[in-house]
């Protein structure tokens, strides 16, 4: 069955050329011949007016001008949150209001999509579809960066329930995330909450060993030294405090090299602390382009996870999956709520402590010195990364609701 499918997210890009968990489930329902109208906004620092690009006769971008939400100020990043509803129901109107969807797709963050996705749900009458990649405001309060049952805490769950409410299908990145959406949610009884995990395009590697010495050329390093990666967000989440305790300890160690690749608030104060402490065994890097990125993560032998230990809802970083597609062991240090745990025993491919647990991650490393160990443990991973988080399994427990008579799409 052929559906036309609106996507709504927060994320700024022109193309699906590039992979990650939102572009390749986008470029599999347009493989198997669905009609894509995605609405990714632009912020309006790039001073660039609303305009619609075709991808291809079965996929349109809708480049749609916002306020600035990020690397801004807190007054302009909260008018510009409470103006994304009507600014995306004017673009709907503007741009797709002679077109009748099937069905609706978007993410969390934000949650602030509740009115779009009712305006569009009541006007198609169509399905929608939440895929929960973050449950807000409680990490904010988690984190101490809103107080519980204040007036910022409380407009937020006032949104994060309608979003819920106003949603056919919830999608969880894993068991424990639709069990703690069930327990907080009573509300959510008249959903389908069901497991969608994170998950990429899994394409075949190329021979990366000219790559790997390059690297480590550049990083000065020889092929004896374990190299470990850490790439992602560097932001409050990742309980940055214990990121630099694991850089001290690496410092200690002849054997061990540490990169880390990102941007984020604390971006920063890692590189602060690692002028003032004369830091010679981390190298910190802020944003690179993909291909470049991806160079790093072939030549290192460890990927690191981080998740600050006062979360209380379970996290599972999509960066997981750039480790396993290349065949890396991953080193996890969370809460103790996530099941990533869990998801590293089952797969066989990681090893586990608790974040804030230095002697418990720094044993872990070592264990992950012998190659053949992390050998097999990226072996693991690969493979399960192919069973599980595949994005043609993702796409196929989407559709499944659309082929069993429980929808109201016109066949």
């Amino acid at each position: 069955m052929k559906l036309n499918i609106l996507f709504l997210t927060l994320l700024d890009f022109n193309n699906l050329e590039e992979s990650n968990i939102y572009t390749d489930l986008l470029k599999e329902f347009v493989k198997n011949k669905h009609n894509i109208s995605i609405i990714s906004p632009s912020e309006k620092r790039k001073q660039k007016k609303s305009h619609l690009i075709r991808i291809n006769e079965n996929c349109e971008i809708l480049k749609l001008r916002i306020g600035n939400i990020t690397k801004t100020n807190f007054f302009e990043k909260g008018i510009s949150t409470i103006l994304l509803e009507q600014k995306f129901i004017k673009g709907i109107n503007e741009y797709f209001g002679d077109q009748k969807f099937d069905l609706v797709i978007y993410s969390t963050p934000p949650v602030t999509f509740a009115s779009v996705v009712k305006y569009i749900k009541k006007r198609d009458k169509c399905k929608t579809y939440l895929l929960l990649k973050d449950i807000f405001p409680q990490n904010a309060v988690d984190l101490s960066i809103i107080r519980s049952k204040g007036i910022v805490y409380n407009f937020f769950r006032s949104k994060e329930k309608n979003l819920y409410r106003v949603s056919d299908y919830i999608g969880t990145m894993s068991k424990a995330n639709s069990l703690y959406l069930e327990k907080h949610n009573s509300f959510t009884n008249n959903q389908v909450i069901e497991v969608n995990p994170n998950s990429i395009k899994i394409e075949s590697l190329n021979d990366t060993e000219n790559e790997n010495k390059k690297i480590r050329n550049q990083l000065r390093i020889t092929d004896e030294v374990t190299l470990l990666l850490y790439g992602g967000n560097l932001g409050k989440p990742q309980g940055i405090y214990f990121l630099l305790d694991l850089i001290l300890e690496i410092e200690k160690h002849e054997e061990f090299f540490f990169v880390i690749i990102g941007s984020g608030t604390e971006f920063s104060k890692i590189e602060n602390f690692l002028r003032d402490n004369n830091i010679t065994k981390t190298k910190l890097y802020s944003y690179l382009p993909k291909k470049q990125y991806e160079m790093f993560e072939k030549a290192a032998d460890i990927g690191l996870i981080f998740l600050d230990k006062r979360f209380t809802i379970p996290n599972i970083p999509s960066r997981l999956l750039g480790y396993m597609k290349f065949k890396k062991p991953v080193l996890a240090a969370t809460d103790g709520n996530t099941d990533l745990k869990d998801i590293l025993d089952e797969g066989g491919f990681g090893l586990w402590s608790e974040h804030g647990d230095i002697q418990g991650i720094i044993q872990n490393v070592y264990k992950l010195t012998n190659k053949r160990y992390r050998e097999k443990l990226g072996i693991n991973g690969y493979n399960y990364l192919k069973e599980k988080f595949d994005v043609e399994i993702s796409y196929s427990i989407i559709m499944k609701h659309f082929s069993r008579g429980d929808d109201n799409v016109q066949r």
